[in-house]
């Protein structure tokens, strides 16, 4: 059986709509690194439609020179979650599976160990059924007071803190465990 292994970018009230709130804090030494601890198990990625339109014209075209993650998300199978996308041509080795369904996700994640950045709604829906096996938040050290908030809408919701980690710019990372 794999994992589902998340990692969000998030602010001190929880928002995660517009990353454009990490922009000011850029990204310290370490987090490339911390990153990569979790993703290096995952042989498939798990999206939304949102952050598969938003990452496959930023990742399609980078390198390995670009960023040491450009392999990790250009080789990788990404499967999309959507009821509404058809063309996933623009990223290689992309598939849209459908709307989002339980069922199907827990069949990936029998097959696979499975990797999610972002796709906040897709999340929320994999923590309200308890399907995220590790769940990383990178706290950013601003409050937004508004925008999208990755907990809404979810109650008995517990978690296992089983790391933490500061880095120079201010992001604190969190790293939580199924308490079931």
């Amino acid at each position: 059986m794999g994992k589902i292994h998340v990692h969000e970018f998030i602010t001190l009230d929880g928002s995660y709509e517009d990353p454009s709130f990490t922009m000011p804090y850029g990204f310290a030494d370490g987090m490339g690194e911390l990153l990569g601890s979790f993703m290096s198990d995952c042989t498939g990625i798990l999206l939304g439609r949102n952050t598969f339109e938003m990452f496959a014209p930023a990742w399609s075209t980078r390198t390995v020179d670009d960023d040491p993650g450009a392999p990790f998300f250009n080789d990788t199978t990404k499967y999309v979650v959507s009821s509404t996308l058809d063309d996933t041509s623009a990223w290689q080795n992309s598939t849209v599976i459908g709307a989002y369904d339980a069922d199907r996700i827990r069949e990936l994640k029998h097959e696979r160990d499975l990797y999610i950045s972002g796709s906040g709604t897709l999340v929320r829906a994999l923590l309200r059924d308890k399907l995220i096996d590790e769940l990383h938040l990178l706290v950013y050290p601003v409050v937004l007071g508004s925008g999208a908030r990755l907990f809404d809408g979810l109650a008995d919701l517990p978690l296992t803190l089983v790391g933490t980690d500061v880095f120079d710019n201010g992001v604190v990372h969190l790293s939580y465990s199924s308490a079931d």
